[in-house]
């Protein structure tokens, strides 16, 4: 079942121009592929200086892995919608490229989901077209925010630590 960009702008919290993505392509409880072309216009507002800098390939994952939330939300009986989540962290990316917009293929945005819970997920994201990984990296979303009180930190912390322990092993970050 392949999900259009009028279902990924009503499931996420970015509307219009700022919505990247086209479509999603593929998904189960662990993971997602969604397409996106909007690196090639020129409207694209994450475009500075008429340029798409690589690192934009973040933002394509994070709306991965939104729209990875929201779907999965909607197996959840009795959530109607997904739990705002936040990007608190980004570890290991390496980006192949300098820039997006001169990608003349459709975007590959994937996510694959590590570990997580009520309060975070830890996904892996790469971001590639036509075959050739463009960007990769690890990603930290924090579930309902402000519903997280002091009792609740040392869940963060062990999401932080999960993180770091990661990124220790040789990887740069």
């Amino acid at each position: 079942m392949q999900l259009g960009r009028e279902w990924i702008e009503n499931h996420i919290p970015h509307r219009y121009e700022m919505c990247l993505l086209d479509s999603v392509v593929a998904w189960d409880d662990e993971s997602i592929h969604c397409e996106a072309s909007s690196h090639r216009q020129p409207s694209n507002p994450l475009r500075a200086h008429g340029r798409l800098a690589a690192v934009c390939a973040i933002e394509y994952a994070a709306q991965t892995m939104a729209v990875h939330g929201s779907l999965l939300a909607r197996q959840t009986p009795g959530h109607a919608a997904a739990s705002q989540g936040f990007l608190t962290g980004i570890r290991g990316v390496r980006l192949f490229i300098e820039r997006l917009d001169t990608v003349t293929a459709k975007l590959d945005c994937k996510a694959t989901r590590i570990t997580g819970d009520s309060f975070g997920i830890l996904y892996t994201f790469e971001v590639s077209a036509h075959g050739s990984v463009l960007a990769v990296g690890r990603a930290t979303v924090i579930l309902n925010a402000s519903k997280i009180d002091a009792a609740d930190s040392a869940f963060l912390n062990f999401y932080v630590a999960t993180d770091t322990a990661s990124s220790s092993e040789g990887e740069s970050t």
